[in-house]
């Protein structure tokens, strides 16, 4: 049942998609971003599109973009993540505030991230994930980052043989995009269309992106977490498919954000990391995110009700 939304209306989260139902990102650069109703309209040289916004799971503002109020207005009030990149979309500078409005999760992130005992042991189911024919269980942090570092170097050689791609080592300069070779080029721009989608699922659960189980100290080390989970499946094949087809001056990072969109535009990503989430933090599946969630702390009760003067309690 689809609703029609007036630009007056104050759209209600029981409304709006879950965030696996929704495409996963849209890159814009250079256009004029505005609202109509319950839709973003974009506006460039080719014309004007019209996208409604709450099937939107994070947008990608590029170099050029001028962005309203109202849209802004709009995308907030859908849970549409928005993340201001760079040249190339390989570089992030700022985002915005997300669908949720409760911290449960995220709470209960902090809990796991901060007892060394269970941080480790959240840190080794990502790793059984990449492993799951191999018992991790007893492995040290040391052994683990080992263990997958040989494996990552074993795809880089098995996709550099499959497509014929010159492979040397991966390289990675957000101030010079411009200086790598073709793959690593595309490793670059398919690894930050993963992070953007990562980062837009992270918030919408309400957990926090900086607070990461096997990265640390980065602001976003769970996404890196996170995303590094489906890098072997996902973005590095398709990083070398698309190095093998390069020719001089093709742009190869727009080839590969239409290729990785593509990839990702039947939603199901999406709902597979939702569901490797709940599974990592051990969130039940029928949790659900509190449509009213704000409270106030009580040491004995949990929490209260808020908006209520106490100091009339008996």
């Amino acid at each position: 049942m689809s609703t029609t939304v007036k630009p007056t209306d104050k759209i209600r989260i029981q409304e709006l998609p879950q965030i696996g139902d929704r495409v996963t990102f849209i890159y814009i650069e250079h256009a004029r971003i505005n609202r109509q109703d319950g839709a973003i309209t974009v506006f460039e040289s080719r014309g004007t599109v019209r996208i409604p916004a709450a099937i939107i799971g994070v947008l990608f503002l590029g170099p050029g973009t001028d962005i309203s109020h109202r849209a802004v207005e709009l995308l907030g009030d859908t849970g549409t993540s928005m993340i201001w990149v760079g040249e190339h979309g390989v570089r992030q500078y700022a985002h915005g505030r997300s669908l949720a409005r409760t911290t449960r999760f995220l709470e209960k992130q902090a809990i796991l991230v901060t007892n060394s005992r269970r941080r480790i042991e959240v840190a080794r189911k990502m790793y059984e994930m990449r492993f799951p024919d191999e018992d991790v269980s007893e492995l040290t942090m040391q052994q683990l980052r080992a263990h997958e570092g040989a494996r990552i170097r074993r795809v880089y050689r098995e996709m550099s043989r499959k497509y014929n791609v010159a492979w040397d080592k991966r390289e990675y300069d957000p101030d010079n995009y411009s200086r790598g070779d073709p793959v690593n080029q595309a490793l670059s721009a398919a690894n930050v269309a993963l992070y953007g989608v990562v980062h837009s699922v992270i918030c919408a659960l309400g957990l926090c992106p900086g607070l990461g189980f096997v990265h640390t100290g980065h602001d976003l080390s769970f996404v890196y977490d996170v995303a590094d989970l489906y890098k072997a499946e996902l973005t590095i094949p398709l990083a070398f498919q698309v190095a093998s087809e390069y020719s001089q001056g093709d742009d190869v990072g727009a080839i590969t954000r239409r290729r990785v969109r593509d990839e990702f535009s039947d939603g199901k990503l999406l709902a597979r990391i939702v569901k490797d989430l709940q599974n990592l933090l051990t969130i039940g599946p029928d949790e659900q995110i509190d449509l009213e969630p704000l409270a106030l702390w009580d040491d004995k009760e949990g929490t209260v009700a808020y908006g209520i003067n106490y100091s009339e309690d008996k």
